[in-house]
C-alpha cells in the first residue's frame, strides 16, 4: 500500500474506534525501523507506559500487543496518552513535571517487576543521567527511592490486610532478596516486617471493633 493512503485507506476499512485504529503490517514495520517518512501519517501510543510517539522515534520498540495507533496527537492526547519527551509529537518539548509522573505512573503500575534505571530510561524516553537528575531535581527523591517507597507501602498494606507471610509479601512487591528486603523495611518505618504486622494488625482490629 501506498504510504500516501494509509489514512484513506484505514477510514474506509475500519469505523473509528476508541481503542485506537488498527495496526496495519506497514505501520507497525515503520515504528520498529524508526522511518521518519511516515511521521506525517499517523501516531503511535503504548499502553503500558502511557506514552505517544512519531513513527519515527528512536525510543526502544514496544510489544506490538501494546500498541495503538492514531490519526493526530489530539486524539492521542484525548484518549489520555503523554507525549514523547524525546520525539516530541506535538512539536513542542514536554515539561519536567509531566515527565516525571510519567515515570511515576510507570512505578506505580510495575513496581513488583524489575525495575532499573536504564530500563526506566527506556520505557520512558530519556538517557538514565538526565532521568536521574530530573526525577530528584523535581520530586527530592532519586527513582531507585521512588521505587523503593511504593514497595514499601504495599508491603505495610500487605502485612496488615493479608495473611502472606515475609517471604511472600517480598517476592510479591518485586524484592526477590528476602533479607534485604526486612533490612530496608526496617530501616523506613522502624519496624522489622513482623513488628510492623504485630503492632498494626492489633491497631486495626480494635479500630473494627469499636464500628
Amino acid at each position: 500500500m501506498n504510504k500516501e493512503r494509509i489514512k484513506d485507506s484505514m477510514d474506509q476499512e475500519l469505523p473509528e474506534d476508541p481503542e485506537g485504529e488498527y495496526l496495519s503490517d506497514e505501520q507497525w514495520s515503520a515504528i520498529i525501523n524508526n522511518d521518519s517518512s511516515y511521521d506525517d501519517q499517523f501516531f503511535y501510543a503504548v499502553r503500558t507506559t502511557g506514552i505517544f510517539c512519531r513513527p519515527s522515534c528512536k525510543s526502544k520498540a514496544p510489544m506490538k500487543s501494546n500498541v495503538r495507533i492514531f490519526q493526530n496527537a489530539e486524539q492521542a492526547l484525548s484518549a489520555h496518552f503523554r507525549p514523547c519527551k524525546r520525539c516530541k509529537p506535538t512539536g513542542e518539548r514536554l515539561p519536567d513535571r509531566e515527565w516525571v509522573e510519567q515515570i511515576e505512573m510507570y512505578i506505580d503500575n510495575n513496581y513488583a517487576e524489575t525495575i532499573t534505571l536504564e530500563h526506566l530510561a527506556d520505557i520512558c524516553h530519556g538517557s538514565p543521567y538526565h532521568l536521574q537528575r530530573t526525577f530528584k531535581r523535581v520530586t527530592g527523591i532519586t527513582p531507585v527511592e521512588y521505587v523503593q517507597q511504593k514497595r514499601i507501602e504495599q508491603a505495610k498494606q500487605n502485612l496488615i490486610y493479608t495473611d502472606q507471610s515475609v517471604s511472600e509479601i517480598s517476592l510479591n512487591v518485586g524484592m526477590a532478596n528476602v533479607p534485604y528486603f526486612i533490612t530496608l523495611f526496617k530501616k523506613k518505618t522502624g519496624y522489622t516486617p513482623k513488628e510492623y504486622r504485630y503492632q498494626h494488625q492489633i491497631h486495626h482490629s480494635t479500630e473494627v471493633q469499636k464500628l
